[in-house]
């Protein structure tokens, strides 16, 4: 079998046009990669997708032309068996009576040939959100810059934001993502390159409210602290230096002389997030102890296994795993707190949490999940408009074969982490949830291949989860959308991600009415990867790719004629002024639930958090806010900015998922 052949049978699409409609076909070096990535999967499939039911509808599976007649079929939970038959035709018609959940499948034919495959079971669809229409502010959590902070913002400082949005009307606080990094690499501070989506940034702990740490023991600590709020740029390495040394000394304290209400709720933790947090802080101390990928490792370390990792815990290392496990409890009942506060401010979505695509390939993630993630290949994006050589954002993710193999626990065990203390999530990237663009390593992000991912699967466990949490998901779906995507998500509960600089007509350039925009869907101007308003509208964001030799993909006649547009588009629907609360005017205006406006907006900032294609030419996700979060009441227009958000006070509302 030829490697174009067995390509497609794993359905990867060779050849397909970019954004700019280019013709493209995959290299047979590259393709030889990408096939050697993927884990072995039976090519002799008796059905002929993922059987995907909605509790009370009636669902029937085709069987494929390889299916000997008749194909016996039982359905089970566990150890027992809920449902059976046998199929003598081309089709099984599935009970409809199954309780939500995910299922095994057990298959057979008349010829002997065997089956076993997931059966999920889903809602309807999506949880529909606990408002009718909502506003939060989307805030960098690390950028807040406060008197008592340690020169990255932390927990402490997302609790006092909470109150403040909440006391301007506020309906949440939306969040970049807040996974777990590489606390010894200070290079990687991007939130969307992840060591792992499943546990929590240590860094955001407020160390000064642990029982156990007394900043007296730290010494020179005052000194350094200091030191670091006045940065205009985050220092990582010096922050993480300095919170390590408090975390250690807490956990020291913890262990001599534990509270005994916090000594039992530690260990429930343990044993909620059992096994994966102990993996996890296995993997923390192998790595540190290894200095090397975990594929360099000794093979007994090259594979997670909970024995092993058991064993590695009663051991002389058990001090320095429980040492971790302490710290993601520290990060997770901080989050906690936070998310209760904005319940008890009255806060109707929360926190919204964004979700990163993938994960780094020598991160936890990977090396716990090595059949439903390829570590050889990265996530990225075919050329197109705004990046004529295409995107490879250097991030592992799922593979469709893996995914079904394990039966979707690797998903699902990233949408709980998620979600667990979120009233709405982000997914990044969410088209990768149809077909993700994957470059194998050692080539150019225009050599990559499109590969088919169990859609209607992804988006059943979605739904369970979503219900089962009581979390919106809200789909990242910006760039080349395939026909029929969107109505898709719809149809499934998950909202759409519209961002005015992007809703306008392609040829002409003219901003779409509020009449475009859909009610299940965030709206927002900007993101953390486009130019803030003021930086837009002062032509700084054009200025700086320029000096830096980076192609801004516009020119400035083409942001005159945006801003002229843009004016239009205002004054059409009776809005005089052009600052950013005309803007918020307008989108508070659109028939979406949720609005999020960011407070580097509402502070008038002109640098943007991030820019794509700079890694060394600008301060990526570093730069702190200008002014101390308890300056920002009295620096935002509040009159202006009540007057522009009027149109969607916060009104709680249970919606059925």
């Amino acid at each position: 079998m030829d490697l174009f052949t067995k390509a497609a049978e794993l359905g990867i699409q060779t050849e397909f046009f970019d954004g700019q409609g280019c013709r493209h076909v995959t290299p047979p070096a590259a393709l030889q990669i990408i096939l050697d990535a993927m884990p072995a999967r039976s090519t002799h499939r008796l059905l002929d997708r993922i059987a995907v039911l909605r509790a009370g509808e009636p669902c029937r599976s085709e069987l494929t032309a390889a299916a000997a007649l008749p194909v016996a079929w039982k359905i089970v939970a566990g150890n027992s068996s809920v449902a059976e038959g046998a199929a003598h035709e081309r089709g099984i018609d599935w009970p409809s009576h199954l309780p939500v959940g995910s299922y095994r499948l057990h298959l057979a034919d008349a010829d002997g040939r065997t089956e076993d495959a997931p059966l999920l079971v889903a809602p309807p669809g999506a949880f529909g959100g606990a408002f009718e229409r909502s506003w939060i502010v989307a805030v960098q959590l690390y950028g807040l810059r406060t008197s008592r902070n340690w020169g990255i913002g932390d927990f402490t400082d997302l609790a006092s934001l909470i109150e403040i949005a909440a006391g301007l009307g506020a309906g949440g606080i939306g969040l970049n993502p807040l996974h777990a990094l590489f606390d010894d690499r200070p290079g990687d501070c991007s939130p969307y390159s992840p060591n792992s989506r499943l546990f929590l940034n240590p860094l955001y702990i407020d160390v000064e409210q642990l029982p156990e740490f007394k900043l007296a023991d730290l010494p020179g600590a005052s000194e350094a602290i200091a030191s670091l709020r006045d940065l205009e740029l985050i220092d990582y390495r010096a922050v993480a230096e300095l919170k390590w040394r408090a975390l250690r000394l807490a956990y020291q304290g913890f262990r001599t002389a534990p509270q005994p209400d916090r000594r039992a709720a530690f260990e429930a933790f343990r044993r909620e997030r059992a096994p994966l947090l102990t993996r996890f802080a296995c993997f923390e101390v192998l790595r540190h102890r290894f200095g090397a990928p975990w594929w360099e490792w000794p093979d007994e370390w090259q594979h997670p296994e909970d024995d092993r990792c058991a064993q590695l815990r009663d051991g002389p290392d058990g001090a320095e795993i429980e040492f971790i496990e302490y710290v993601q409890w520290c990060a997770d009942d901080q989050l906690r707190a936070c998310y209760d506060l904005a319940a008890a401010c009255g806060m109707d979505v929360g926190l919204y949490l964004d979700v990163a695509v993938g994960v780094q390939s020598d991160g936890f993630d990977a090396w716990n999940e090595q059949v439903a993630i390829s570590r050889h290949l990265s996530v990225g994006a075919p050329p197109d408009q705004l990046n004529s050589a295409g995107q490879n954002w250097g991030l592992a993710g799922f593979n469709a074969a893996g995914l079904e193999l394990t039966g979707f626990a690797p998903f699902r065990d990233m949408l709980r982490a998620s979600m667990r203390y979120a009233g709405a999530i982000r997914l990044d990237h969410v088209l990768g949830l149809n077909r993700l663009y994957l470059v194998p390593h050692g080539f150019a992000a225009n050599s990559g291949v499109y590969v088919t991912m169990p859609f209607e699967a992804l988006l059943a466990v979605t739904a369970q989860e979503s219900v089962a949490n009581r979390c919106v998901v809200i789909g990242e779906d910006l760039g080349t959308v395939p026909e029929g995507f969107r109505e898709r998500l719809a149809a499934w509960g998950v909202w759409s991600y519209r961002v005015m600089m992007f809703e306008r007509d392609f040829h002409q350039g003219w901003f779409y009415g509020i009449d475009h925009y859909l009610p299940e869907a965030l709206v927002t101007f900007n993101t953390h990867d486009l130019a803030t308003y003021s930086g837009w509208r002062s032509f700084t964001d054009l200025q700086f790719k320029r000096s830096v030799g980076i192609d801004p993909g516009e020119s400035d006649d083409a942001r005159r004629h945006a801003l002229a547009m843009l004016g239009d588009a205002l004054r059409h629907h009776g809005i005089e002024q052009e600052d950013i609360y005309a803007v918020l005017t307008f989108l508070a205006r659109t028939r979406s639930r949720l609005l999020a406006i960011s407070l580097e907006d509402l502070l008038g900032v002109t640098d943007q958090p991030n820019v794509p294609g700079t890694v060394f030419e600008h301060p990526n996700w570093r730069r702190r806010l200008p002014h101390v979060l308890d300056e920002l009441v009295s620096l935002i227009n509040q009159q202006a900015l009540q007057g522009a958000t009027s149109a969607r006070r916060p009104t709680v509302k249970t919606v059925a998922g």
